[in-house]
């Protein structure tokens, strides 16, 4: 029994010992390679090199993978100092209804002297790419709401007539997180129709379970926004001279007409548009 076990160890130290004796020979072909040049350390450190300088993924590669970059999209100095009102992930789609407002050439004119006038008062504004009159609140839908969304608006203004509202007092608002101030033209006329089409608008929000509009809205088209709660400031400073401005124009009195002829929805980067009957 005791040879047995006797015998057995020492084939054990035997394989140990050639195990041993085995990589010590590739280290001293290792180390001998590598003072010869040998083609195989070469290629490891060439591939270290390559490594080392690999170059960036091009941006269409990156567009497929937009996860690996929406932290970028978050930082607001890439918006112009907008911070997002909610987080965007993939498949959730912004999404507000409006009446679109086309300006004529007076009120581009009017609209830098209102600017210059609030820059000069510590107020830098910048106008607003494009002018609307909300009728709903910034509302979020997945991909696959959006048909059955826009379905629901069609059918719900079906009966909804055109009309007229004209805006002429400037107002300041601010949104509900206090990251954007903007500059606005309240309604004066016109109240009651956008009223009715509110009240269109939220019942399809509340069939698919979304936020509705204000109880009691200031209708308004906003002309210029700027980033923080700057309400007190404007409102202390600006907003009398600025209307004054709008009051006094030289050709009297300016008012803002907003012909309502059709709706629009957007969401993400599509827009749907629902005409008022004649």
């Amino acid at each position: 029994m005791m040879l047995v076990g006797y015998s057995s160890s020492s084939e054990e130290e035997s394989e140990a010992a050639a195990a041993t004796d085995k990589s010590l020979s590739r280290k001293c072909q290792e180390e001998k390679d590598a003072n010869n040049g040998s083609p195989a350390r070469k290629k490891t450190k060439i591939d270290e090199q390559v490594s080392k300088a690999r170059l960036p993924l091009p941006g269409f590669l990156l567009a497929m993978f937009p996860d690996e970059v929406d932290s970028l999209t978050e930082d607001s100095s890439l918006h112009g100092g907008r911070v997002r009102s909610f987080k965007h992930e993939r498949g959730n789609w912004a999404t507000y209804v409006y009446l679109p407002y086309h300006p004529e050439e007076e009120f581009r004119e009017l609209l830098k002297e209102l600017l210059s006038y609030a820059s000069a008062h510590g107020a830098v504004l910048t106008p607003q790419e494009e002018f609307h009159l909300s009728l709903s609140q910034t509302v979020v839908l997945r991909h696959h709401w959006i048909q059955p969304v826009t379905q629901s608006l069609r059918a719900g203004l079906v009966h909804c007539k055109r009309f007229v509202c004209s805006a002429g007092r400037l107002r300041v608002y601010c949104n509900a997180e206090r990251t954007r101030t903007f500059l606005g033209m309240e309604v004066c006329t016109g109240h009651a129709q956008l009223l009715d089409l509110v009240q269109a608008v939220d019942r399809t929000m509340t069939e698919f379970h979304l936020d509705t509009f204000y109880k009691e809205p200031s209708f308004h088209v906003s002309l210029a926004w700027c980033a923080g709660d700057l309400r007190g400031q404007m409102e202390e400073e600006c907003i009398q001279g600025m209307q004054s401005l709008m009051d006094y124009h030289e050709e009297g009195p300016f008012l803002l007409r907003l012909d309502c002829v059709e709706l629009r929805c957007r969401t993400g980067n599509k827009t749907f548009r629902f005409p008022l009957k004649p």
